[in-house]
């Protein structure tokens, strides 16, 4: 395929980007496969990042090497990210992102199910194209589960505790997915620990 444009797919270590690259893998030789590291991955998250990259047969770039969380968790006066101010993925995913592609045209292959009422996180520089081919295949959550276990892949080990990719402390985990993290992997909750800004005068912690 020679169309002037770049072909860049964003990988999160979670199952549908995977299953995304995958399907892709074929179709668009030249497909770019980047995954924006916030240097706060699950170990699973890396190993599983590994063996994709074996299957693609070609590199996946990552971004962010240079600045992680702690870089920005300190840019932001030590806020956490929250529900409310999502600086995470806008700095960690969105920024390095955009700085990868430059000013060049390029389409944005994104992971999300025909089954999803969602676009994801995508920039809204004009350069920049998103593609939804699940979406535009009709593909559902069982056909990307078979697509992951017909490629030998499968799902990553996170899976089995975790209902998401991303940082071992995101805020948006579940109660059992703290424990999980804590059973695990008890040297990152007591990291996920130190992250939690408490207020001597009002008595207050926020985690």
């Amino acid at each position: 395929m020679s169309d002037g444009l770049r072909h860049i797919l964003s990988l999160s270590g979670g199952k549908d980007s995977t299953a995304l690259a995958i399907f892709m893998r074929d179709r668009i030789p030249e497909m770019e496969y980047v995954f924006c590291d916030t240097q706060k991955e699950l170990p699973e998250t890396y190993e599983y990042l590994e063996r994709l990259q074996e299957y693609l047969r070609r590199p996946v770039q990552r971004l962010n090497a240079s600045r992680g969380f702690d870089h920005w968790l300190e840019i932001y006066g030590g806020y956490l990210p929250s529900s409310r101010m999502r600086w995470c993925t806008r700095m960690l995913k969105i920024k390095p992102f955009e700085e990868y592609v430059k000013d060049d045209p390029v389409l944005s292959y994104i992971g999300i199910r025909a089954d999803e009422d969602r676009e994801g996180y995508i920039s809204h520089k004009p350069n920049i194209t998103p593609v939804y081919p699940f979406k535009t295949e009709g593909i559902v959550y069982v056909d990307v589960m078979r697509i992951l276990e017909e490629s030998g892949l499968g799902v990553p080990k996170y899976y089995e505790w975790r209902t998401r990719s991303g940082c071992y402390f995101c805020f948006f985990q579940r109660k059992a997915e703290w424990v999980g993290l804590l059973e695990r992997h008890p040297d990152l909750f007591e990291k996920a620990k130190q992250y939690e800004k408490i207020d001597e005068e009002a008595g207050v912690r926020y985690t």
